[in-house]
């Protein structure tokens, strides 16, 4: 596992309200209004979630992402990886065959078995791995609303309808500019 950039915040933030739209689709350009960040951005994030089988998307006016299975099935390792993709926590380097008193060539005892270093890194990759694995999004969804108030959880109800009332009306059509 990499560095956990904003893109891990950003997708857990969203699944998170897609926890709370109850199946409705909501599209990526939606989620990113809702958390004030671009379109673009999260348009990189949700097919790698879905690709993860996180989200699945549905087309049309009324398309956008849901949660692909309960939230309780979704562990925060598995949208980490999703989206950051399996990668190591810590890439050795070898560098403790770079010893300068080696004269350019490192004996063989300092090269035998894991390097001390790195030793400690995979345990904390372990670790961490662990406790994202026993994280579930339905928990975190829960610890949300606990330290909302209930109207808030009715103001953003409204406003997911709200958007998607306005992406199914019918839009007007434009009237024909007048030739001069």
């Amino acid at each position: 596992m990499a560095h956990l950039t904003t893109s891990v915040e950003y997708g857990i933030h969203c699944l998170i309200w897609l926890v709370d739209a109850n199946d409705t689709p909501l599209s990526s350009r939606d989620l990113a209004e809702l958390q004030g960040v671009s379109p673009t951005f999260l348009a990189k994030i949700f097919p790698k979630l879905e690709k993860a089988g996180i989200v699945a998307a549905s087309e049309g006016v009324r398309g956008g992402y849901r949660l692909a299975k309960a939230p309780e099935d979704i562990s925060f390792l598995e949208i980490v990886d999703a989206i950051e993709g399996d990668k190591p926590l810590f890439d050795c380097q070898q560098i403790r065959g770079r010893c300068a008193v080696f004269g350019g060539t490192a004996p063989a005892w300092s090269l035998a078995g894991v390097c001390a270093v790195h030793a400690v890194m995979l345990r904390a990759e372990k670790s961490m791995r662990e406790t994202l694995a026993k994280e579930s999004l339905a928990g975190v969804a829960k610890t949300f609303r606990r330290k909302s108030p209930p109207e808030f959880s009715n103001d953003i109800q409204n406003w997911v309808g709200d958007r998607v009332k306005a992406r199914a009306s019918p839009r007007k059509p434009r009237a024909p500019k007048k030739s001069s």
